[in-house]
């Protein structure tokens, strides 16, 4: 199955319109890809906190609407990124997973939010639910940026038969080993997919570090990217989780369960 991650750049020149815009035309140029990966709260940026409620959305706003276009016109899976999503009075970070009719298969609303140089934490809801979702692909569990220093989360998600982990991400340099090898890990330990899509550009003084990244379920990096603006595209084969879990079991070994 081939995959896309857009690693798209943020910064401060852009506005949402322009920035939606640019997503459709580098959309445009991907071809062939059964499943396409965007970043975190990339139609405003992750760091953006100022414009968190005035740039809120709801499922049915514009973001999700042209997303799933895209969806329909390149007949592909589209996690969405995740936008600012308003529900009544609270508002969410919420990763969408997109049909390839464009339909709505999933959300998630990011669990862990961050507090630490960040004001996500204060201007959003937590969410409480743990996503996994049936896919033509296999089970995908959904998790979003922050949720990758919680091995619990991913656990979770693995016995409720997830395969493949989906992270959409703003992670900011300069913790780049914190990032590189918290991937590593929770692939390793949960002998599946991690596929991530992180920003990358200068936004609000803040430098996303870029490096989207696949692993595959014996935690070897299938592709990386750098620190800039690219698009990354690779082949994953979805069969070799269950033949990876089978041929060395630690899952089947634990004595421990959550």
């Amino acid at each position: 199955m081939r995959i896309a991650l857009i690693q798209l750049e943020i910064n401060d020149r852009e506005n949402k319109l322009q920035r939606l815009e640019r997503v459709e035309k580098i959309l445009d140029e991907v071809d062939s890809a059964g499943l396409i990966l965007l970043p975190e709260l990339w139609n405003i940026g992750f760091f953006n906190f100022d414009n968190y409620h005035r740039e809120s959305e709801t499922l049915q706003g514009e973001t999700i609407n042209r997303m799933a276009a895209k969806a329909r016109e390149k007949n592909a899976y589209i996690l969405a990124g995740s936008i600012v999503e308003k529900m009544e009075e609270r508002f969410y970070n919420t990763t969408v997973l997109l049909g390839p009719k464009g339909e709505i298969l999933s959300t998630y609303r990011k669990i862990h939010l961050y507090g630490y140089g960040s004001r996500e934490s204060k201007l959003l809801t937590p969410g409480q639910e743990i996503v996994t979702v049936d896919t033509d692909f296999g089970r995908v569990g959904l998790a979003t940026c922050y949720d990758l220093r919680f091995p619990e989360l991913y656990r979770r998600m693995v016995d409720q038969g997830a395969e493949i982990f989906l992270s959409t991400a703003g992670w900011p340099y300069p913790r780049v080993e914190h990032w590189v090898y918290l991937h590593f890990a929770r692939a390793i330990e949960n002998q599946a997919y991690l596929i991530s899509c992180n920003s990358a550009g200068l936004q609000n003084g803040a430098q996303y570090l870029g490096r989207s990244m696949v692993l595959d379920p014996w935690g070897v990096a299938v592709v990386s990217a750098g620190m800039h603006e690219a698009v990354v595209q690779t082949e994953i084969d979805p069969h070799l989780v269950k033949a990876v879990r089978e041929e060395f079991p630690p899952l089947a070994d634990r004595k421990l369960k959550i």
